[in-house]
C-alpha cells in the first residue's frame, strides 16, 4: 500500500498544508524528470511507516513560484517540516535508507513512536 498524498497547486496551498499538518513532507518534482518519477513511489512506500506524516506533491512546472519560495535549484527536492519549521531537505540524489533513518529520529523527537 502506498502513502496517500495531496497535490498542491499554489504557494498559498503549500503554506496552509504545512500549517495544518504538524508533520508535513513536501515532494517537489518536474514533469520531465526521470529521477523524480522513479523516486516518488519509493518515498510514498517509505512514508507508510510514518502514519502521522502528511505528504504533499508539487509540480514545479505548474507552481513556478515554488522554486523561489523554497530556494529550489534542482529536482526532486524533499522537504520535511515539523510544526512549520523545515527540519530536513534532500535534493536530486536521495538515498532512501539514510532518509528513513533521519525520519525515524525526527519522528521520535516529535513525539511519535
Amino acid at each position: 500500500m502506498m502513502k496517500e498524498y495531496t497535490v498542491i497547486t499554489s504557494t498559498d496551498q503549500v503554506d496552509r498544508f504545512i500549517k495544518d499538518h504538524p508533520l508535513s513532507f513536501i515532494y517537489i518534482s518536474r514533469e520531465n524528470c526521470g529521477v523524480c518519477t522513479s523516486l516518488f513511489p519509493k518515498i510514498r512506500n517509505l512514508l507508510t511507516k510514518f502514519p502521522n506524516i502528511r505528504l504533499g506533491f508539487i509540480d514545479a512546472d505548474q507552481v513556478t513560484e515554488i522554486a523561489g519560495k523554497f530556494s529550489v535549484f534542482t529536482v526532486p527536492v524533499l522537504l520535511f517540516f515539523v510544526d512549520g519549521k523545515e527540519v530536513l531537505r534532500e535534493a536530486r540524489f536521495v538515498h532512501t535508507d539514510a532518509l528513513e533513518k533521519q525520519l525515524e529520529k525526527i519522528y521520535e523527537l516529535a513525539g511519535n513512536n
